[in-house]
């Protein structure tokens, strides 16, 4: 295994409760034997725990101790918003020149992971996957995935490929100014879920942004439900720590 595959397995044990807040993990020769590797392996996965702040690193016999407490989750609340027209995805910084390609269209079968978004495993879904890059370097993997039934609706008065079938290469099919795509192709949405978790990468997404399998990273997953309270798509984005997620909470003034 390599040293991220073991951050990455040790993560999980922290999280569970396996190692709680303050116990000590195995020392660098015992861990490496665990998960039969080399002690230098072993040593860089503690220090990419440290790096992410799950551990302390110390010499000699005071060893290598948990600093994650519990994990927790925080509902910032239900918001609309106000004003469609202003809504922007990705915004690069600084000025910098940003751009967006759609990778990946593929008809499937719904994979057991998918069943966590409350798409059941089996389902014929349609997976799009988009990179977004600035100034040539890929900074964000977002896959999209539906029911196919709504991946081949059209909007009203269009003839052409449904904009969810369109292929790789084919030039972006938008909805007008200020109109959602969900409505456009009439999908029932009624509203999202969000979540927003620090986790090691998919070896998807840490492939196409050119880094390291199991390297933390921020994923966004949003589950957008219909007026049944069913799924009617799900999308995960996948950006690295050092990007900003942020939120705009709006009150009405009527």
């Amino acid at each position: 295994m390599t040293s991220n595959q073991i951050a990455a397995a040790l993560r999980s044990r922290i999280i569970s409760g396996e190692f709680a807040y303050g116990s000590r993990l195995p020392n660098v020769r015992d861990l490496a034997a665990e998960y039969e590797t080399s002690q230098q392996t072993a040593a860089a996965a503690y220090a990419a725990l440290e790096g992410m702040g799950m551990v302390r690193v110390g010499r000699g016999k005071q060893g290598t101790v948990v600093t994650a407490g519990p994990p927790a989750s925080a509902h910032l609340g239900t918001f609309s918003p106000p004003d469609l027209t202003a809504a922007n995805a990705w915004t690069p910084a600084n000025g910098q020149a940003g751009t967006e390609e759609t990778t990946n269209v593929r008809q499937i079968m719904a994979t057991p992971a998918m069943v966590e978004w409350g798409i059941p495993e089996g389902t014929e879904v349609v997976e799009r996957t988009r990179i977004r890059v600035i100034d040539g370097t890929p900074v964000q993997h977002k896959i999209t995935v539906m029911p196919y039934e709504l991946a081949a609706k059209r909007p009203d008065g269009f003839d052409g490929v449904p904009p969810m079938l369109a292929p790789v290469g084919a030039s972006p099919i938008k909805p007008p100014t200020g109109v959602r795509m969900s409505d456009w192709l009439g999908w029932d949405v009624t509203g999202t879920e969000c979540s927003i978790t620090a986790e090691p990468m998919d070896h998807a997404a840490s492939a196409a942004l050119g880094l390291p399998e199991d390297v933390p990273g921020f994923r966004v997953l949003g589950i957008a439900r219909n007026s049944q309270g069913g799924v009617a798509y799900a999308t995960v984005t996948t950006a690295p720590l050092h990007h900003r997620v942020t939120l705009n909470i709006t009150e009405d003034q009527d």
